[in-house]
């Protein structure tokens, strides 16, 4: 490779790089040439104890310090990552195989982004007074402890960001596993934290599959759980955590609705879905993946569609103009290729794409069916790749029906020129997440999550804090106490 991805060591625990290659490697393959860039060898259960330990043994002391010290850290680490972007944003590049043009804009300056922002808040994490006549109450906002963070491998830097940044605004100490599919990038943001002042043992990396995972979330050391990841894997950590009670927040799957109606405007709908089906080569949680298109404008759009699908530029991710990529991994390539063969044999109309691109690497066509009902199996389960559903409809009351009829409920889009609709849809949709002539805009201010089967809890904005903070209540009586006897 013309860039060292090979990174220090496995793990990050303590303040250094820490290997133990007795754990089981994992290969990391550039997604763009199924080449090997790295190894790294995932936790053993010693490993996974001294991360623990080192959390547990830094945290009090991090907890103590003020939160104007701690957000001082923090945006210290938030200005090392903008002047690191180029490097960042390449080695994201090859950890997911996402274009440079996208994650030179979008990896790591979101991470960056909610470093600034929390960092900025840490300072402001106060309790209230409460009199009660004579007699008052004050709360005091504490730190949960040890906090574990589990990432998916679709935005590797910017989801060691999201848990991190909050978490220990809050005094906390995070420990964060990444997707054994990316697992290089956390451990640059674990290096920069250390570098802008971070104490030692309170942002710790380690890696490994789900049993490493298991490991961390069944501790009885780690007070919270925060995930990104399926439906399938939440439901399983949800019930590991609540074994111990412990605190949650999870960010699971979507299968989301876009709805456009007739009187939008048709340029701003099309790049609406494709931000919501195309960007990351299909890979985003939130992804709108049923089009629902009024029966009025569907060809106009779908015609659109297809002209601007044949502007993508389709190659090596490292080019600037390269504005598609691969997909993560020949697995999650096939596994969308696989949906493409049940949405042909279902009778959904192929508009454009459904192939693998003939060339190295996990690359396929972005792909768009039309004529797709509700109980086709491309429009009920999450594709996590590069396909489209596109649906028709006529009337509002019957769309939103339609677009509520799912397990899911992370994120909705609607796109209408008509104000009063816009806002009464959005009000309608049961999803956590939700826009009006856009699509998967997820700044750092606004809450970010999902209802139904897509999660608990939100992350980013003043709502994170919540979540990796817990309250405490003091009763101060300035009277005489009254008992019975």
């Amino acid at each position: 490779m013309p860039y060292d991805t090979q990174p220090k060591a496995s793990h990050f625990i303590n303040g250094a790089y820490v290997e133990d290659t007795s754990g089981t490697p994992i290969d990391v393959i550039y997604p763009a040439t199924g080449e090997k860039i790295a190894t790294v060898y995932a936790a053993t259960p010693a490993i996974v104890d001294q991360a623990i330990e080192s959390a547990r043994n830094a945290q009090a002391a991090w907890a103590a310090m003020s939160g104007t010290e701690r957000g001082r850290i923090l945006r210290r680490a938030e200005q090392i990552m903008r002047e690191r972007n180029h490097d960042l944003s390449v080695l994201e590049t090859y950890d997911t195989g996402k274009p440079y043009q996208e994650t030179s804009v979008v990896d790591a300056t979101s991470g960056a982004d909610a470093l600034e922002y929390f960092g900025g808040m840490a300072a402001t994490l106060t309790g209230e007074h409460i009199q009660l006549g004579e007699n008052w109450v004050y709360t005091r906002r504490e730190a949960l402890g040890v906090c574990v963070g589990i990432g998916a491998w679709n935005y590797p830097t910017q989801i060691a960001c999201w848990k991190g940044a909050p978490a220990l605004a809050c005094g906390n100490a995070m420990i964060f596993k990444p997707s054994e599919t990316t697992p290089l990038c956390a451990l640059k943001v674990a290096e920069i934290l250390h570098e802008a002042g971070l104490p030692a043992g309170i942002y710790n990396v380690v890696q490994g599959m789900g049993e490493v995972g298991s490991a961390l979330v069944t501790d009885p050391r780690v007070d919270k759980v925060s995930l990104t990841g399926s439906v399938p894997t939440g439901r399983k950590v949800y019930a590991a955590a609540a074994e111990g009670i412990k605190h949650v927040t999870m960010e699971l799957g979507g299968k989301s609705p876009m709805i456009v109606f007739d009187d939008a405007d048709i340029e701003n709908a099309v790049g609406g879905a494709i931000l919501g089906n195309f960007y990351s080569s299909g890979q985003v949680c939130s992804n709108g993946t049923r089009v629902f298109v009024h029966k009025a404008i569907k060809e106009k759009f779908l015609t659109r569609l297809t002209e601007r699908l044949g502007n993508a530029v389709i190659g090596d991710p490292m080019d600037p103009d390269t504005s598609f990529g691969p997909m993560v991994s020949e697995r999650q390539m096939n596994i969308a290729l696989g949906y493409v063969e049940k949405g042909k044999a279902e009778g959904a109309r192929l508009v454009t794409g459904g192939a693998q691109i003939d060339r190295a690497g996990f690359y396929m066509q972005p792909t768009v069916f039309a004529d797709v009902t509700d109980d086709m199996i491309i429009a009920r389960e999450e594709i996590f790749g590069p396909v489209m559903a596109v649906l028709d409809f006529e009337d509002e009351d019957e769309v939103m029906a339609r677009a509520n009829d799912t397990e899911f409920g992370l994120a909705a889009g609607v796109f209408t020129k008509d104000l009063t609709r816009a806002h009464r849809v959005a009000a309608r949709f049961e999803a956590g997440t939700c826009f009006i002539n856009t699509y998967n805009d997820a700044p750092v201010e606004a809450p970010f999550g999902g209802s139904k089967n897509s999660g608990v809890g939100r992350e980013n904005s003043k709502a994170a804090i919540a979540h990796y903070s817990q309250l405490k209540s003091v009763f101060v009586r300035m009277d005489d106490v009254e008992a019975p006897f």
